[in-house]
């Protein structure tokens, strides 16, 4: 037995807006240059990723990507300053709620508690 902790970031209704899949995206377009890249490496169709990014958007009220059209030179997206500081927060808030979910397990579960030499610890 081990624990799960799954982080995500919901509105004031209590939707969820961002979690692993946003900050793949993210990521992806930070690695690849282009928000249509980044959702084939994670075989999702263009217009879903758009579509999460633009709801991330709207929820967070400010811009993630800066998009450039195709053309002669070819598209591509880049991360705003500010979706590279939410994807700092975001990585610094999940590894918290992973350590101390890890902390309130081993109180909790004692009898569970995993050995040193498990990698996931």
């Amino acid at each position: 037995m081990q624990p799960m902790i799954h982080t995500f970031l919901c509105d004031d209704n209590g939707s969820r807006f961002f979690g692993e899949g946003p900050y793949r995206l993210l990521t992806g377009i930070e690695e690849h240059g282009s928000l249509r890249q980044a959702a084939v490496h994670m075989g999702m169709a263009y217009t879903k990723a758009l579509k999460i990014i633009q709801h991330a958007e709207d929820v967070l009220g400010y811009t993630l990507i800066e998009r450039k059209t195709g053309g002669r030179g070819g598209g591509g997206s880049r991360l705003t300053a500010q979706a590279k500081e939410l994807i700092h927060q975001y990585e610094q808030y999940k590894a918290a709620c992973h350590a101390a979910g890890r902390k309130l397990f081993d109180e909790y579960f004692p009898q569970q508690r995993q050995t040193p030499s498990d990698p996931d610890r």
